[in-house]
């Protein structure tokens, strides 16, 4: 039975605008954690390499697709390591794909971990990280799945306080919403930084803490995409929400409950009221 290594879905807590640089990236302050929802990556030795990809979003994705991240991290980490990738992978795509999550970030975070187990390869984590960073900014984060600061384009982590394993529940209105177009939409003066010490009892405490920052990309996601705001009306809505917010530029948001039962029946009624939306509960890791 091959192991299977988990991709986490990664939300921007909070998330600031703070700049761009000359060559028009935008620099970040954010807070990022990570639910126990997400993909799934299997690897396991072959004559070549392949990618195959199944479950509930495959259809969005094409198999030995020398594009996805999947195949990428894979041709990166051999190249690194003077190997041939010779390796069959498996992606098991339950995340939404385009959906501001960082489902393609995470599924490349767990190659390399894959294959680094399957490899027995030895890195030092100056240069995993240097591998992480070339496939992409949201990709070094995604190693430690684990609440950090971000900063930078993407590429500067730090840890941040350990956050509460909050419930909470994932919408997305099953509509790709593509990141350049959203802070091409973006309009306005820059935010500050906004990170705090304190850290979290519980996810009332949480959520407290965020409402006193936001997402700056919220806005621009709205206008070009209308529906995320329905989202965040119907999250908002449901009864027992701490906050409701969207992550990274959309089109996926998030609420905070205070019990796991609440997060379940908000779930529940969400998809009863919405079936063509992706809905799930689950928990801050």
């Amino acid at each position: 039975m091959p192991r299977w290594w988990q991709a986490h879905a990664k939300l921007n807590l909070y998330l600031h605008v703070v700049g761009r640089r000359a060559d028009g990236f935008h620099l970040l302050d954010s807070l990022v954690g990570f639910a126990d929802i997400g993909d799934r990556i299997a690897v396991a030795p072959a004559s070549r390499l392949s990618l195959s990809v199944e479950g509930r979003f495959a259809a969005d994705l094409a198999n030995d697709d020398p594009g996805n991240l999947v195949w990428r991290a894979a041709e990166t980490l051999a190249r690194r390591l003077g190997r041939t990738p010779d390796v069959a992978l498996t992606l098991e795509k339950n995340l939404p794909v385009a959906s501001g999550i960082g489902g393609g970030s995470s599924d490349a975070a767990a190659t390399l971990k894959a294959l680094i187990d399957l490899w027995q390869a030895k890195l030092e984590p100056s240069e995993l990280n240097d591998i992480a960073a070339s496939l992409g900014a949201d990709v070094p984060v995604c190693l430690g799945a684990q609440s950090s600061w971000m900063g930078g384009i993407g590429e500067q982590v730090e840890a941040a306080p350990v956050l509460p394993h909050a419930p909470l529940v994932l919408v997305n209105p099953c509509v790709a919403l593509p990141t350049p177009a959203v802070f091409k939409a973006r309009r306005g003066p820059f935010s500050t930084q906004a990170r705090f010490t304190e850290v979290p009892a519980d996810a009332a405490a949480l959520a407290a803490l965020i409402a006193a920052r936001h997402n700056d990309l919220t806005e621009p996601a709205i206008a070009t995409l209308p529906i995320v705001a329905h989202v965040l009306e119907r999250l908002g809505d449901q009864a027992d929400t701490l906050i409701a917010r969207m992550s990274g530029s959309g089109a996926t948001c998030f609420a905070l409950f205070a019990t796991s039962a609440a997060a379940e029946a908000a779930a529940a009624r969400l998809q009863a009221d919405e079936p063509g939306w992706w809905v799930a509960a689950g928990h801050l890791v």
